[in-house]
This record gives C-alpha cells, sequence and structure tokens, in this order.
C-alpha cells in the first residue's frame, strides 16, 4: 500500500558527503514522522535522525554536527544530508516513515530496501 524508496548511497572516502534520498509512494493520506536508522555489519539497527511532519528534528550523538536531516513535504521525501564521513558510518540506512491511509484508519509504519553506504578509510 505504501513505499518507500531510498537512494543516493556509495562509496565515499573518508570526510566525503553523501545525500540519501526516500520518496513515499502509494495510497498515502498523512506522513507523520520520518526516521532514517542504519545497521552496521554485526550490529544492530539504531536511530540516525528523525523528523516530525512539523520540521521538528532529533540526532543520534554520533552524528550531531555532520548529519542533516530535512523533509519536502509535496513530495513525500525525506533527505538526510552526510557529511564529514567516518568509516564508522558504514552500514545500510534505512528509510523509515510513520504513514497513515486513510480516515479512521490507524497510522502505521513502514520501511524502505536500504540503501549502503560505505566509508573507506
Amino acid at each position: 500500500q505504501v513505499q518507500l524508496v531510498e537512494s543516493g548511497g556509495g562509496l565515499v572516502q573518508a570526510g566525503g558527503s553523501l545525500r540519501l534520498s526516500c520518496a513515499a509512494s502509494g495510497r498515502i493520506f498523512i506522513i507523520n514522522d520520518m526516521r532514517w536508522y542504519r545497521q552496521a555489519p554485526g550490529k544492530q539497527r539504531e536511530l540516525v535522525a528523525g523528523i516530525t511532519s512539523g520540521g521538528s528534528t532529533n540526532y543520534a550523538d554520533s552524528v550531531k554536527g555532520r548529519f542533516t536531516i530535512s523533509r519536502d513535504n509535496a513530495k513525500n521525501t525525506v533527505y538526510l544530508q552526510v557529511n564529514s564521513l567516518i568509516p564508522e558510518d558504514t552500514g545500510v540506512y534505512y528509510c523509515n516513515a510513520n504513514v497513515k491511509i486513510g480516515v479512521g484508519i490507524r497510522a502505521r509504519d513502514y520501511w524502505g530496501q536500504g540503501t549502503q553506504v560505505t566509508v573507506s578509510s
């Protein structure tokens, strides 16, 4: 019913930058919070950044000052600008969105398929 498609990942040297995008499509009535998570090899998935429908943001301590989350509500798209990358930022980055698909229907979380970010030292 709702699809999230990420893009923008890749291989980058330490100190480099990327811009990740996640576009939501399908049966969408309202999109509430949108978030980026990441999962490094052998580790649990962790929250990187989140943004409310009103634009309030929050970040993991490890990325504050380096990553910026934003969204374009008209395009149902969330972005993650990642700067000053370090090897520890390597992982699969997943988009998550809390979406209401209709009046009287409870909102639920949807996930994208992930995009790989690899930072070489």
